[in-house]
């Protein structure tokens, strides 16, 4: 069984170009088409990711197969107001979920994502949210997670 051969680990700013190529993957799974737009995106998100990390603002976690990461997930603190779920003036964003596809539906994704929600935990934010696709709805939702009535603007982007 893969499950019992997983290790987990604290990725570290080193691994920025892993971090990022998850990420880039997971919108490209997700339908984004894989173009010199998102590329640009993943390369800025590489740079950003480092000081973060450094910050203590971004933690991810890796799970490992015989010394290969196989799966990644990731947690933003998020400077928040406090709000009447929760008092604390910070909140998690749990981002960059991404298990390469021959080792999905083994619950790797959901130990990552405990992982992250233990650390929220330890440092007392009692409020994570996340964007979800269809398809990973229902597994994010057996982790605790329920749909809000959240809505965002983005502006369109020239060019």
């Amino acid at each position: 069984m893969v499950q019992s051969m997983v290790q987990t680990r604290l990725a570290t700013p080193e691994d920025a170009s892993v971090i990022a190529r998850h990420r880039h993957r997971m919108f490209v799974d997700a339908g984004r088409a894989d173009n010199s737009a998102l590329r640009r995106v993943t390369e800025a998100f590489q740079s950003w990711v480092v000081p973060m990390m450094r910050e203590g603002k971004y933690m991810g976690w890796f799970a490992m197969n015989e010394g290969k990461v196989i799966a990644g997930a990731g947690l933003m603190i998020l400077d928040w107001p406090p709000h009447p779920l929760d008092p604390e003036p910070h909140r998690g964003y749990l981002l960059n979920v991404y298990v390469e596809p021959e080792f999905r539906r083994k619950r790797i994704a959901s130990n990552l994502i405990e992982l992250a929600l233990a650390e929220a935990r330890r440092r007392k934010i009692r409020v994570v949210s996340l964007h979800a696709t269809e398809e990973s709805r229902r597994m994010y939702e057996s982790s605790g997670f329920r749909r809000t009535n959240e809505m965002f603007y983005v502006e369109p982007v020239e060019g």
